[in-house]
């Protein structure tokens, strides 16, 4: 008999907490008990899950010592300060925002790709009882390079990104839907979200701008990858805001230790089940992102060598960075926990 097990969203009606919600339903999730959290302005909302309506509670009301398992998607000060109290009642926190990433107590977990690391976490008595879902750009790239990685090490990644507007909340959708009908009827338009016009524009600014130049999108991916993957890799990116609506790109340029043709690159990529790839030199023959949107595979084309450097390789990549960047990967994340760490679930 499958247990079941009381789980409680945080963060629930906001775009990855609602699309938590979704996935949950579609993989159909063993729940016994689904609570519901957000700030007061939102409680008594009512979210659809399977045959029922759920209302939703506040999470300064909230017990912990009834949840077994807490995905947490409220942004970094509201996790900051609720998830500790979480694990401290016993509830294992899948937290993802930023704030936990690169606590040394805490694991950061693509199931794809490090699930190893979730062993030493359980097997201390004293875990910190949070585990953290990578930022949505570094899981899309890490899921797609992983089996290059361990064909051949890569010293080097070089990747710029393209990210969708859905990254930073519903009100930044809000604006790109109202700037771009406000250009088509010559309105001024309005800037809240974003410091540049997003509307038909590029803007290379995610997040606050560091002293080395970086932007905190762009060090997350640098540290998180050494992190999951290699800490001597080296990493350089270049983060990218779109006026596309959900999913994120990525043009990834690789130096590897040794040879790898394309033709090799391509067929260890379509044995990886998680992985699509759709790499045909003609028209067509690529995946965009707005073809990605709603599915939860990382889509892989453009796979060529450059032969600009010793043993380099391209990609581009895309995937829907809400399922697969973040409500999918907490998830999964979820899963790994109630199937292979069962006995170290408590409440």
């Amino acid at each position: 008999m499958t247990n079941k097990y009381n789980i409680a969203v945080v963060g629930a009606t906001g775009n990855v907490g609602r699309e938590i919600i979704s996935i949950l339903e579609q993989r159909n999730f063993p729940i016994e008990n689904l609570y519901l959290l957000a700030s007061s302005k939102s409680k008594g909302k009512k979210i659809n899950y399977h045959d029922k309506e759920i209302t939703v509670n506040n999470l300064d009301e909230f017990d912990f010592s009834k949840a077994q398992i807490g995905l947490f998607s409220p942004g970094g000060s509201v996790s900051a300060k609720y998830a500790p109290l979480a694990a401290k009642k016993g509830c294992i926190v899948i937290d993802n925002t930023s704030y936990f990433r690169m606590k040394k107590d805490v694991p950061l977990i693509i199931p794809e790709v490090n699930p190893e690391a979730l062993d030493e976490f359980f097997e201390d008595d004293n875990r910190s009882n949070i585990i953290s879902n990578p930022n949505c750009s570094t899981i899309q790239m890490l899921v797609a390079i992983k089996p290059i990685y361990d064909a051949s090490i890569i010293n080097r990644i070089i990747v710029s990104t393209y990210q969708s507007v859905s990254g930073a909340g519903k009100e930044a959708m809000d604006e790109l839907f109202e700037q771009t009908k406000d250009i088509y009827a010559n309105k001024n338009i309005q800037k809240t979200k974003f410091s540049k016009q997003i509307a038909f524009n590029a803007i290379p600014h995610i997040g606050s701008f560091l002293e080395n130049g970086n932007t905190e999108e762009e060090e997350k991916m640098i540290n998180e990858t050494k992190k999951i993957l290699d800490p001597n890799i080296n990493v350089s990116a270049t983060c990218v805001r779109v006026p596309i609506f959900i999913s994120h790109a990525e043009s990834i340029n690789l130096e590897l230790d040794s040879p790898l043709s394309d033709d090799e690159a391509k067929q260890i990529l379509s044995n990886i089940n998680h992985i699509s790839v759709i790499d045909h030199r003609k028209d067509e023959g690529y995946v965009t992102q707005v073809e990605a949107a709603g599915d939860d595979k990382v889509f892989i084309s453009r796979i060529r060598r450059d032969d600009t450097i010793e043993n380099g390789l391209n990609l581009w990549v895309v995937s829907d960075n809400l399922r697969k960047g973040a409500a999918l990967n907490a998830i999964q994340i979820a899963e790994l926990v109630t199937t292979k760490y069962s006995q170290n679930i408590t409440n």
